[in-house]
């Protein structure tokens, strides 16, 4: 029973951390109808910006804001720059998303080098309670924690917010809402700098998790946001979470019985949804 909800808990804050991530591709690719390749360097972006100020500062808060901040300001660059040229051409959206990814993870690798970065916790986040038998790690209860907020707030603003209105009608009529005096490009450009903030804040967050950053990170985390993303449901927020929760349980349950099994279980789950229920396990994707 310990191990079970050791892993339980485990796999909350796993789900949480992937949430963070996906979340915000969800928002990118379900809301703008976006694919978009370059969440994974986004990811990174937000990890090594995060380690860079908090060495400097050793502030934890402080890191996370310039991480948070710093690549929201970089997807409103990707999105007006490139993003924007190629609406409504998938195609068009893989090679640019996927050519920004590849130059700005080299640049990453360019600026602070190919090797790991070691990092910690911060000392109020870096102990261990044990109850019955249960260690927790505090570290991932602050995960749960934050993903918790995070859903809460976006799931706010999506569905009973203005911004969330308009956004909701920019997507389906883009030429009405303009019609209306209302700036939708814009919209559409603080919609994608927030889905990056997201990927940013999942990278800072993940850093003191496994004890480092690096530049491949970006590539892994960005196949499980896909994987969920997939199984939730295109442009289901909810079942984004949902999905979240269901792959971080069991890819904590998968990874202590089976370990060899850990990756080829996410992508083998995501294949026999893809055969068996196409628009996702926990919803009906939105048709375009």
């Amino acid at each position: 029973m310990d191990i079970f909800l050791t892993l339980i808990i485990n796999g909350l804050s796993e789900g949480a951390l992937i949430f963070l991530m996906a979340s915000g591709l969800s928002i990118i690719c379900g809301l703008m109808g976006v694919v978009n390749f370059s969440h994974g360097t986004l990811f990174i972006w937000g990890g090594y910006t995060f380690v860079w100020i908090y060495k400097m500062t050793n502030s934890f808060v402080l890191g996370i804001l310039v991480a948070v901040i710093s690549v929201f300001l970089l997807g409103i660059i990707f999105e007006r720059f490139f993003v924007n040229k190629v609406y409504g051409n998938a195609p068009a959206q893989i090679l640019i998303t996927l050519g920004l990814q590849i130059i700005f993870t080299d640049l990453v690798r360019l600026f602070w080098g190919a090797t790991p970065i070691a990092v910690g916790r911060p000392a109020y986040l870096a102990g261990t309670t044990i109850i019955g038998g249960v260690t927790i790690v505090h570290y991932r209860i602050f995960l749960i924690v934050v993903g918790l907020i995070v859903a809460f707030a976006v799931g706010y603003i999506l569905n009973n917010s203005k911004a969330g209105m308009v956004i909701r009608a920019g997507v389906q009529r883009p030429d009405m809402v303009q019609a209306l005096g209302i700036n939708i490009k814009l919209y559409f450009t603080l919609v994608f700098a927030a889905g990056a903030a997201l990927a940013g804040l999942g990278g800072a967050l993940y850093a003191p998790l496994v004890g480092n950053v690096v530049s491949t990170a970006g590539a892994y985390n960005q196949i499980l946001a896909f994987i969920v993303v997939v199984i939730g449901g295109l442009g289901n927020f909810v079942g984004t979470a949902k999905g979240c929760i269901f792959l971080g349980i069991m890819g904590s349950f998968v990874a202590w019985f089976a370990p060899p099994l850990a990756v080829v279980a996410n992508v083998g789950l995501m294949a026999v949804v893809l055969a068996l229920k196409p628009e996702g396990l926990f919803g009906t994707a939105v048709k375009k």
